[in-house]
């Protein structure tokens, strides 16, 4: 009875001990999960309280809207094209003999460039002079005497259609001598070489490049519904890649009569001053034609424009609450509709008014009604007539 009594003194006593631990173990259990929670929760508040006091107030740079003078113009691109430009060939086959030009020079009218092979052609136009002229003596001959009444009149006819024959022929020949001559058919530039002493050449064989570049022509097409703001002698500025810089003035000399049915538009030709020879045949440029009276539009930088598929939009700078003069701007989206674009500037036909304050720059971090502070040192550029930088 008393061991019985021990045993079970000792498992209350076990039992009570392993409450006590489990009891404890729960409390350190959820004072550590109470301490990670309030951890979280303060840390929480903190970053509140520090976004709280930070600034939302995005930086910008803004420009006044303000009435510009526009010159209207018509655009085009167009391709130079000499006055006068062949490729010199020989209407008869030849060995080249000799070669008098020098190429990339400039020759005048009727220089002799290069000299066929004609000794055979020449000897027979001896021939044929010769018997030309044993003609001559027959016709002449048989004329007296048959004004003397020793030959007939059918002699004397065929003697006389003989001499003309022979005539002829020796015409013929010399024609054929002088087309072993190869001249210049008009003044200008010569370019590369393109055959060789010795060399034997068929007819229509190229043997060199001549263009007349001063003056030079621009071809460029224009829609049919500017046709009407053209006119000969009207003024054309030309600019090209090879010279950014440089702007080249010329007049419209033709203007097409017809209109080409696919696209609708129609050829027009200008006639540039070309002294320096900088401009080439080829050579593509972009040509500009003063058209009426310059206009007053409002006008922005192009990059104070976002363009949008349901719509142009601008952001407006207003005053924000409070009466303080320093009070926040706030941007305000405004719809616009454009015009005409020129250099970096863009015509704004309606949505704004003179002297209302746009953000130029900055945009893509600003929403509908977002705070904003001005800076302008980085403020984009404004230039109608902007000077591209030289390629190098």
């Amino acid at each position: 009875m008393e061991y019985l009594k021990r045993k079970l003194h000792q498992f209350w006593t076990t039992k009570n001990e392993k409450s006590r631990r489990m009891r404890l173990m729960l409390i350190i259990v959820g004072i550590l999960f109470g301490a990670i929670f309030l951890y979280k929760i303060i840390m929480s508040l903190f970053l509140s309280f520090i976004l709280s006091r930070q600034s939302h107030v995005a930086t910008v740079s803004e420009m006044k809207v303000s009435y510009s003078d526009w010159q209207p113009k018509v655009l085009a691109s167009g391709s130079l094209r000499a006055i006068r430009g062949v490729n010199v060939t020989s209407e008869v086959a030849g060995l080249v003999q000799n070669i008098y030009f020098t190429p990339g020079s400039e020759v005048t009218e009727d220089t002799v460039l290069v000299q066929l092979n004609a000794e055979n052609d020449i000897a027979l136009l001896h021939s044929l002079e010769a018997q030309a002229d044993l003609a001559k003596v027959t016709y002449v001959r048989d004329q007296a005497q048959f004004t003397a009444l020793a030959v007939s009149k059918q002699t004397l006819d065929t003697d006389a259609a003989n001499l003309k024959n022979l005539r002829a022929q020796v015409a013929q020949q010399e024609a054929f001598v002088r087309k072993k001559t190869i001249r210049a058919p008009f003044s200008g530039r010569l370019g590369i070489n393109l055959v060789n002493p010795g060399q034997y050449i068929n007819p229509g064989d190229a043997i060199v490049m001549l263009q007349t570049l001063d003056p030079i022509y621009a071809d460029f097409y224009i829609p049919q519904q500017q046709l009407a703001q053209l006119s000969v002698g009207q003024d054309v500025f030309i600019k090209t890649d090879a010279y950014p810089k440089k702007i080249f003035k010329g007049k419209i000399t033709t203007i097409n009569p017809g209109i080409d049915t696919t696209t609708r538009n129609v050829e027009v030709e200008a006639t540039v001053a070309n002294p320096t020879f900088e401009l080439a045949p080829g050579m593509f440029g972009s040509v500009e034609i003063n058209v009426g009276s310059p206009e007053r539009f409002l006008t922005l930088p192009q990059t104070a424009i976002s363009f949008n598929p349901y719509g142009s939009i601008v952001y407006v700078l207003r005053k924000g609450e409070g009466k303080s003069k320093h009070a926040p701007l706030i941007a305000k989206q405004a719809f616009v509709i454009t015009g005409e674009t020129r250099g970096e500037q863009i015509q704004i036909l309606k949505g704004l008014k003179e002297g209302d304050s746009v953000v130029t720059s900055g945009q893509l971090k600003l929403k509908n009604g977002a705070e904003v502070a001005i800076n302008n040192s980085v403020a984009p550029s404004n230039n109608p007539n902007p000077n591209l930088p030289e390629e190098h």
